[in-house]
């Protein structure tokens, strides 16, 4: 027995010098840095058809000071029709690029929902994808998840691992200018929901790939477009808009159908918080952590949003989404372009915790989250 421990110490370090490097091995190691943890907390958009060595978003993934990365297919601010998607061999080279650069495995994510929110579209050489109102009205899950299943393995083929869908947002509002007008719903009725997005999780899984429910507490409801400014549900939103969450949160789902992790959306509703948007708010978030007794990964809808942006300048935006405790900040930088995005949010994160505003425990516990996220992949 004395001799036991050392040889297995000794097992372990041979192991870790000749195995690739796994989120399992890397949760493993000992006090990661601030810098390493804050840095798996962002992901980010980026332009380029293709990914250069001096581009700044390989240099943040080789730094790490990025856990993930999203894809679309227009640059919003430059009013331009290209930005990193023009073919899927394009896709598929663009993607193994970034992935070789990362230490720790990369989140590749797309908005894939279906419909008008499509960014693989046919004239990049993709397959059609129905949306989620046209397969809602089918009721017929089979259907549903069969297009989900050939949906993600479109993803899966050019390298995604991440879809930032489906939505669960209840059609309560089929006039609501980001959902109900773009079909994004697959229905008015949150049980039907539930039902829908479950078969839709369920295809994705059998693809490979993660599913990212959204946009919490519920965007269905809203009068506005929060990519547009602010968008208040105080007097639209309703309690049976979380069904879709608890029928589908892990550890409540049927087998397959459980969502990976949780999208916010920035919903203000003064019965939530009386100053601060659902992605801000600590309160608004209990809904999901406390009262849905959900414990994996959040991650922010785009912060660059003008219903964030325009409310809160960059170091409140950090500080608040840390409290409200999110797992990863999402900065699209499509709406507007920051190339250095990610080393302020990085700097700032650090700065935070060495100031004693935030505490080291919370960057560990999204830290924690993010890497049992990545042990799927």
């Amino acid at each position: 027995m004395p001799l036991f421990r050392p040889l297995l110490c000794a097992l372990v370090l041979i192991l870790a010098a000749i195995l690739p490097l796994s989120p399992a091995r890397v949760l493993a190691q000992d006090q990661p840095s601030l810098e390493a943890m804050a840095g798996q907390m962002l992901l980010v958009g980026f332009r380029g058809l293709t990914a250069a060595e001096a581009d700044p978003v390989m240099q943040d993934i080789a730094a790490g000071r990025v856990g993930g990365v999203v894809l679309f297919d227009r640059d919003a601010a430059l009013k331009s029709p290209v930005r990193n998607i023009e073919s899927p061999a394009q896709v598929a080279s663009l993607i193994a690029a970034l992935k070789a650069k990362a230490a720790i495995p990369l989140l590749v994510a797309v908005d894939q929902e279906g419909g008008r929110v499509d960014r693989l579209k046919v004239k990049y050489g993709f397959p059609a994808a129905q949306s989620a109102a046209s397969l809602g009205s089918r009721h017929d899950l089979a259907l549903t998840r069969r297009a989900a299943e050939a949906l993600g393995h479109t993803l899966a083929k050019v390298g995604f691992n991440l879809n930032f869908a489906p939505v669960l947002d209840v059609n309560v509002n089929p006039a609501s200018p980001a959902i109900g007008a773009l079909e994004r719903s697959f229905s008015p009725d949150p049980a039907q929901v539930a039902a829908q997005a479950g078969a839709f999780i369920k295809g994705l899984h059998a693809a490979g790939i993660l599913a990212c429910a959204k946009h919490f507490p519920g965007h269905g409801s809203a009068g506005a477009d929060s990519h547009l400014g602010v968008a208040d549900v105080t007097r639209t939103w309703s309690a049976g808009e979380l069904i879709p969450y608890e029928l589908l949160a892990p550890g409540r789902a049927k087998e397959g159908q459980a969502f990976d992790l949780v999208m916010t959306g920035h919903l203000f509703n003064t019965n939530w918080d009386l100053r601060h948007p659902a992605t801000l708010s600590r309160a608004a978030l209990s809904l999901l952590r406390e009262r849905i007794g959900y414990e994996g990964v959040v991650i922010s809808d785009d912060l660059q949003m003008k219903a964030v942006s325009e409310q809160y300048g960059f170091e409140e935006v950090v500080r608040l989404a840390l409290q409200a405790d999110v797992d990863i900040l999402l900065f699209g930088n499509n709406l507007a372009y920051e190339p250095d995005v990610a080393a302020r949010a990085v700097g700032l994160m650090v700065r935070m915790v060495q100031k004693g505003e935030i505490p080291r425990e919370r960057l560990e516990r999204s830290y924690g989250r993010i890497m049992a996220l990545k042990a799927k992949l």
